[in-house]
């Protein structure tokens, strides 16, 4: 009941001021276009199941990269390194870059016929207006305002979402899944200086996410013109080629669903099923990380222990969510250990997919009869680096795809690998202009041999007959040299969302502020920058 009172007195003392702020002519000032996050967790915090459970929407929302995507450092970093390859285009680079990661101040930006900025925006200035809409990142009023119109459409991609246009002067639409009674309309309308609460299944499709999770990057020659399109980030278009299509959205994996009646409210809410809880759990559990280690630096509000457990949240998701690993065909012949790692992608996109920094790759370690280890490949280095790949020890190397291993300095790795126009490997966006490597994990029911250009499989991956959707098959061929069984074999499936190269390029901008504290910041925790998907063990007699 406490809660409940709370709420109400917030609600009436907003009543309050927004009556104080009628205009002289009793009319009342036109609906702001956007609301930051502190008008709305008023209502819609301090909810919890009937189990016990906290679902509180606007907790859970602060934990998010959707709340810190304006913090986020590694952006930052990346933002700056743009902007000094391509000086000519520094403002095109911000204004680009900020449309889904400072959408606030952006488009507001836009509507008043300017570009939008990210750096002159920090650090955030947290007693003005425009400051506080930079530090909100994706913040409530952005999602929940954008309209159907062109959703799915290639217009709707980079950030290209339309926001609802007010019905009246002094009232915005503002879209949820559930029908709002008149009354509790009020209530909003007036606590939130004028959103109208409206009812639209728009809010609950893929295609809402897919308006900043597709980018579409326009790549810069030396002379600052168009050299060509590179599919940055298409978890949509990949969904859109699986089975998934037909069963699962975005959001029921992503935000998934409370498994009980419960109030989005709790200013006289009702039960109501199918509500969706608000971690937006995702991939980046290393950047929560982060953001919790150096909250003061960057400004974090989200408090240590909720961002703590978001990262663990995020780690489990991952953990249990995201791929299996098996052992087949494990028998000596021949001098040799044979066997075969079969994964499988359980996600409705590539595994990884989106942002082409992150990377998986297979972890296997033969063992034999007195436990001592007689081959590995893939072991993770304390700096982040992966043994035996060739990209992390060479910039302008990468790592093929294998459909057979035979040695130690030989690793399967999931990934995209950019090429320039000159078809050298390159971690800058807007130098990339097309992928000389994609053997990301497909997910099930993708035809590689029926795929768009923009999510196609690159490299050998198209060639190898165990490379499907939903899976892959990797053998291995292990030389034993007179070891003795019986040997034991662990195989698992390792993941990060920032690989060391994607970190270590940046190193070369260490003269501007924002590079050199990401690298400061990934060198400290790069030990932290691994997870595991999956793992399996197996023995097979001598």
């Amino acid at each position: 009941m406490r809660y409940f009172w709370l709420a109400v007195a917030a609600a009436v003392s907003v009543i309050v001021l927004t009556i104080v702020t009628t205009t002289a002519a009793g009319m009342k000032a036109a609906a702001p276009q956007f609301q930051t996050s502190d008008r709305c967790v008023a209502c819609h915090n301090g909810l919890t199941t009937a189990s016990g459970e906290d679902i509180s929407i606007g907790n859970d929302w602060r934990t998010t990269m959707m709340a810190n995507s304006s913090r986020d450092p590694y952006w930052q970093a990346s933002v700056r390194r743009e902007s000094i390859d391509h000086p000519s285009a520094k403002s095109a680079i911000e204004d680009e870059c900020s449309i889904c990661h400072m959408p606030i101040t952006r488009y507001s930006a836009k509507l008043g016929g300017r570009r939008g900025e990210v750096f002159s925006h920090l650090p955030f200035a947290r007693d003005e207006k425009e400051g506080r809409q930079a530090a909100d990142g994706v913040s409530c009023s952005v999602c929940h305002q954008i309209s159907p119109a062109r959703l799915g459409t290639r217009e709707s991609f980079n950030g290209g979402f339309v926001i609802a246009p007010p019905v009246t002067a002094d009232e915005r639409p503002e879209y949820g899944p559930f029908q709002i009674e008149a009354g509790h309309t009020r209530i909003m309308r007036t606590s939130s200086e004028g959103y109208r609460p409206t009812q639209s299944d728009h809010i609950r499709q893929s295609e809402i996410c897919a308006t900043c999770h597709t980018l579409m990057t326009e790549a810069l020659g030396p002379d600052g013109k168009p050299a060509g399109r590179l599919p940055e980030q298409v978890p949509y278009q990949e969904w859109l080629h699986s089975e998934f299509k037909a069963s699962r959205s975005c959001q029921s994996c992503h935000m998934p669903a409370v498994g009980e009646p419960v109030a989005v409210t709790r200013v006289f809410g009702v039960p109501r099923d199918g509500v969706s809880r608000h971690t937006f759990v995702g991939a980046n559990f290393f950047m929560q990380r982060m953001l919790n280690r150096y909250r003061d630096a960057l400004d974090v509000t989200a408090p240590p222990q909720e961002l703590a457990t978001a990262a663990d949240r995020t780690g489990l998701y991952l953990g249990s969510q995201a791929a299996t690993v098996a052992i087949e065909e494990l028998r000596v012949e021949a001098g040799r250990l044979r066997l075969a790692v079969a994964i499988e992608n359980l996600g409705g996109h590539k595994l990884p997919t989106a942002y082409p920094s992150r990377r998986a790759w297979l972890h296997v370690v033969v063992r034999d009869g007195s436990g001592r280890p007689i081959f590995e490949s893939g072991a993770v280095n304390p700096d982040g680096s992966i043994c035996g790949n060739d990209n992390d020890a060479d910039a302008a190397a990468f790592e093929p795809h294998y459909t057979e291993i035979t040695a130690a300095d030989q690793v399967q790795i999931y990934e995209s690998v950019i090429a320039d126009t000159s078809g050298a490997v390159t971690t800058g966006l807007l130098t990339g202009v097309r992928y000389i490597k994609d053997n990301r994990l497909l997910p099930r029911g993708f035809d590689k041999r029926t795929a768009e250009p923009d999510i196609a499989v690159q490299g050998g991956a198209l060639d190898d007959p165990d490379f499907l959707g939903g899976s892959d098959r990797v053998r291995y061929a292990i030389a034993l040299a007179g070891a003795q069984g019986p040997f034991v074999v662990d195989a698992e499936l390792l993941y990060q969302p920032i690989g060391y190269r994607w970190a270590t390029n940046l190193k070369a901008y260490g003269g501007a502020a924002e590079p050199q504290r990401f690298t400061t910041y990934y060198d400290a925790m790069a030990a932290s920058a691994t997870t595991r998907l999956a793992a399996t063990s197996r023995s097979a007699a001598q």
